[in-house]
Order: structure tokens, then sequence, then C-alpha cells
């Protein structure tokens, strides 16, 4: 019998593909999870803004334009890839500069995000889906569901084991 899951994390499709493609390891939030893995959903409100673009490091900001937007299908969002929560590891929002090399957004962002709350960083191992699977989902903020299960057979690493490994290390 094989895996499978609905629940999903709404997320900018920009920082999706970061994941995706071992551009990011990390997501850093106010708050911790109980949700031990997920499907990553894409959300595109954020780009729709005139200054998006201001929120991502200037290295990344072509791939951030050309993965702006998600592939579409009618309603539908395509999704590609599952991430686990590895270790959540809780940092003073005046100490996330040492994380910059582990994800795209710039400084800035990441403080103005934060404000005065400690950083909660999620170190997620991020798999892709043997095949993406164009889905809806539920309402939420955060987590939701999306409307049909994903088997998660024949899952890929996007890092190798000692990529990983020596990111967890440097965090």
């Amino acid at each position: 019998m094989s895996e499978s899951i609905t629940k999903c994390l709404n997320e900018w499709n920009a920082t999706i593909e970061a994941l995706g493609q071992g551009k990011q390891s990390i997501l850093i939030r106010k708050y911790g999870t109980n949700v031990d893995d997920f499907l990553l959903f894409p959300t595109v409100s954020y780009a729709l803004k005139d200054n998006y673009l201001d929120s991502f490091q200037e290295d990344y900001k072509d791939f951030v334009r050309e993965n702006a937007l998600p592939n579409k299908k009618d309603s539908k969002f395509e999704v590609k890839y599952y991430a686990k929560v590895e270790k959540v590891v809780e940092k003073s929002s005046t100490r996330i500069g040492s994380l910059n090399n582990y994800h795209i957004w710039t400084r800035d962002h990441v403080k103005s995000y934060l404000g005065n709350s400690k950083a909660q960083v999620w170190i997620l191992r991020v798999y892709e889906l043997e095949s993406p699977q164009y889905l809806n989902r539920t309402r939420g903020m955060r987590y939701a569901n999306v409307d049909m299960e994903v088997k998660l057979d024949d899952l890929k690493p996007v890092l190798s084991d000692s990529e990983f490994e020596s990111i967890l290390k440097g965090i």
C-alpha cells in the first residue's frame, strides 16, 4: 500500500520553486509547526503587487520573475513538490542574517516580516513528486487540503543526502 497525502502548505510560487530547485532549504516563520510533512501549494497574491520583486535578493530577481506564477489548468494549480520538516530552530530576529545563503529573500523582507518575533526556522527536506498534479485546495491561511490524495511513491530528493547534511550543519 502506498502512502498518500492531502495536507498542503500555502506558499509563494517563487519560494516553492527555490525550494524545489535546491536554491532554498528553509522557511522562516513567526510560528513553529506541528505538521511534519505537506505538499507545497503555490499562491500568487504577492506576485500581483507592484513591488513584490523588492522582497528578493538581487541575484534571484530573474529567477523570481520567471517563477512568480505557477502553472495552472482552469482553476487548478500545479503541485510538484512534497516537503518534510526535518527540524525547527529558533533564532533571534537579530541573528537571521547568518541564514542568507539558505533562502532567496532580502534581509529587509525577513526583518519586516518578523518584526520583533523570534524566527522559527523550518529546515525542509524537499522531494519532487513522481508526476506533478493539477489540484484545487480548501480554504486555509497557512495549511489547507488538496482535493485529491497525492501518492508519495518514488519521491526524488531535491538535494543529495550529503548536500542536505551540510545545510543542517551550517544552520
